[in-house]
């Protein structure tokens, strides 16, 4: 069975393109889609995904950083699975995915039965340690590039704020779009209480707005005839 597994960080953010890629690559691949922000460490989805997940499956990341949180996790996770028979694929880092990592294991130089052994087996075994260090650096290198990311963010943030500008919606400031342009131009003309002829019942109904949308853009209008 092929699986692919997508996280977003905010419900703001699309899995789209994640989605997109890992279906180029495996179109039949079962999707297993994360919604987390960077403070919750829960990732329910992934934890259901490795219940059903079992030796001979393919996993497939469209990015190292989308397997983990950090280093350290993402290599105790990558081994695991690993261990586990998991085949493990990364569109974007394909020089780490497990049948890399296997056939770099397997490679190893044969053995002379002679005193050369000793050098052979030193060599094979800094083959497999250069392997693993690959898989190391890349998740390393992924969690150095969402710190840097969020660091960057925050110094643009403040930046922005020491040269006055407004960032975020002001406290008590109201939200003008399209659609509350538009729906409040019909409350005025549908409403009885700005002259039309239907009950608030009848126009969030013929508008398809919720009631909480309805009453705010009514105390909003409100609010703009008394020149508040």
């Amino acid at each position: 069975m092929i699986y692919g597994y997508v996280r977003i960080s905010t419900p703001k953010q699309s899995s789209e393109r994640q989605i997109r890629n890992i279906r180029l690559a495996y179109p039949s691949a079962i999707i297993y889609k994360e919604v987390y922000t960077g403070t919750t460490i829960e990732r329910k989805q992934l934890d259901n995904l490795l219940k059903v997940a079992k030796n001979g499956d393919v996993i497939v990341f469209d990015s190292v950083s989308r397997m983990s949180r950090n280093a350290a996790e993402g290599i105790e996770l990558y081994q695991k699975l690993f261990d586990s028979g998991i085949e493990l694929v990364f569109i974007k880092e394909p020089h780490i995915n497990t049948l890399t990592y296997k056939k770099a294991l397997s490679n190893n130089i044969p053995l002379t039965h002679t005193k050369t052994d000793i050098i052979l087996n030193a060599v094979n075994q800094y083959l497999m340690e250069l392997a693993k260090e690959q898989i190391e650096l890349a998740f390393e290198q992924a969690e150095k590039e969402v710190r840097d990311l969020h660091e960057r963010t925050k110094e643009g943030i403040q930046t922005a704020r020491l040269a006055g500008k407004q960032i975020g919606q002001r406290a008590g400031a109201k939200l003008t779009t399209r659609k509350s342009v538009k729906s409040k131009a019909e409350i005025m003309k549908y409403s009885r209480d700005f002259g039309g002829t239907l009950s608030d019942k009848d126009v969030i109904k013929l508008l398809g707005i919720s009631r909480n949308s309805y009453y705010r853009y009514k105390r909003e209008l409100y609010a703009e005839r008394e020149g508040v």
